[in-house]
């Protein structure tokens, strides 16, 4: 039978990959086809990556703009965590649809399905199939086709740290692998994402996160290998959906745009920023859109802002430009080292809806090269063994590779399956 498994170490920058750090990738990679330059998607945050992963598109085409969104629940523009287990019955609410285009578990439906156990935050876990055509398994609460609850033995509260993920990667083992219903599965551990937002990157409990990573990645590939001698057909992916730079300073952008009379108050729904750590985006209600031609310049004067996206160039980030929403910035950065030797310094955008930025830890969501430069192996299915690719690839290109991979098409995709050799 063939199979697709993709294992997400959330968070992991590609030069951390290093034998004294990530010994079992290490091990690991000489019989893997390692691609050198992957990159995720704008911004650079797990839901939508997860959302580009699980579609095989950019976010112009899936719809899910960032970590956090702003919706015109009736209202007026208002600023969403797309985090919380209940955001994506809102956003259905709101729009009338989750993503926009269909994920691997629907096109999977009738080919042997998808499960998806996943340790991150709901919305992460759950955008990988919104509208319940497969199997989702998550502390906050799994589900089956028709997003039916799972209430059995089968849902089970694991924690939100390294513990947690060692947990439900033995199930992924026992569940997914031993006994194979699934034609596709995914393995999304929350470490060393969630540790590294908490502490300084190249410290003691950030590297202790990783080796802890390091250690489910590899009882996964211990596993497919043995699976694969014994005549399985098994395509198995490990990489993350992102990287990490260390928070130099907080931008508090929204509270200047009020101060500059751009935006009507703290409050008001004529122009909201949605922060998504080192970047931010900025939507702006109809009758607001006419403060563009003052508020772009505006916002390019900004000392800690780096970049100015809207238009054409937002576009070009993979964005759509026929909505509310209507500019992105990114932050200012530079390659100086933390107190641990890890190069990348950022400032972030303050964001009251989440509680995961903190001066000298660890942050993303922009375009600093290590943040956007997430690693990625790939094992069976044609990849050939101990080879690295050296162009670009990206987050959207998993998809295609899994369809190619059980013989499916994948139309209508951004990305392209990765080259095998």
């Amino acid at each position: 039978m063939k199979r697709a498994i993709l294992v997400i170490c959330d968070g992991t920058r590609a030069d951390m990959i290093q034998p004294e750090w990530t010994p079992q990738l290490a091990r690991m990679r000489p019989h893997m086809r390692t691609f050198q330059r992957h990159r995720s998607v704008f911004p650079s945050t797990t839901r939508t990556t997860a959302a580009s992963i699980a579609t095989g598109c950019l976010p112009k085409k899936h719809g899910l703009e960032g970590n956090c969104v702003a919706l015109d629940d009736g209202s007026g523009l208002k600023a969403f965590s797309v985090g919380p287990a209940d955001f994506r019955d809102k956003l259905r609410a709101v729009t009338g649809q989750t993503l926009r285009v269909p994920t691997l578990s629907e096109r999977l439906k009738d080919h042997g399905g998808a499960a998806i156990y996943s340790n991150v935050s709901p919305g992460a876990a759950y955008f990988h199939d919104p509208d319940g055509y497969g199997h989702v398994f998550h502390r906050a609460g799994s589900f089956g086709p028709g997003l039916t609850a799972i209430t059995d033995d089968r849902h089970q509260v694991i924690s939100h740290d390294s513990a947690g993920d060692l947990d439900l990667t033995q199930r992924f083992c026992r569940e997914v692998l031993e006994a194979p219903p699934y034609a596709y599965g995914v393995l999304w551990i929350c470490d060393p994402d969630h540790t590294q937002h908490a502490t300084a990157l190249g410290s003691p409990a950030h590297l202790e996160s990783l080796a802890a990573a390091d250690a489910c990645a590899g009882l996964v590939f211990d596993r497919v290998q043995e699976l694969n001698a014994q005549g399985e057909d098994i395509l198995l992916m490990v990489g993350s959906d992102h990287g990490h730079e260390t928070v130099s300073g907080v931008l508090a952008l929204s509270d200047i745009l009020v101060d500059a009379g751009f935006k009507q108050g703290a409050g008001s729904s004529d122009l909201v920023v949605a922060s998504n750590g080192l970047s931010a985006n900025i939507y702006l209600s109809d009758d607001a859109k006419s403060r563009l031609p003052d508020l772009i310049p505006f916002l390019w004067g900004i000392d800690a802002i780096d970049q100015v996206f809207a238009g054409e160039n937002l576009g070009r980030l993979g964005h759509r430009t026929d909505g509310a929403l209507a500019i992105a910035v990114t932050t200012k950065r530079n390659n100086e080292t933390n107190d641990f030797g890890i190069a990348g310094m950022s400032i972030a955008v303050q964001d009251p809806l989440h509680k995961d930025t903190h001066l000298g830890c660890g942050q993303h969501g922009g375009l600093g090269p290590f943040e956007q430069h997430p690693f990625l192996m790939g094992f069976g299915g044609g990849f050939q063994a101990d080879s690295s690719h050296g162009q670009a690839t990206s987050a959207i290109d998993l998809a295609p590779t899994v369809l190619r991979h059980l013989n499916l098409d994948w139309d209508g995709m951004d990305g392209t399956p990765l080259p095998r050799s």
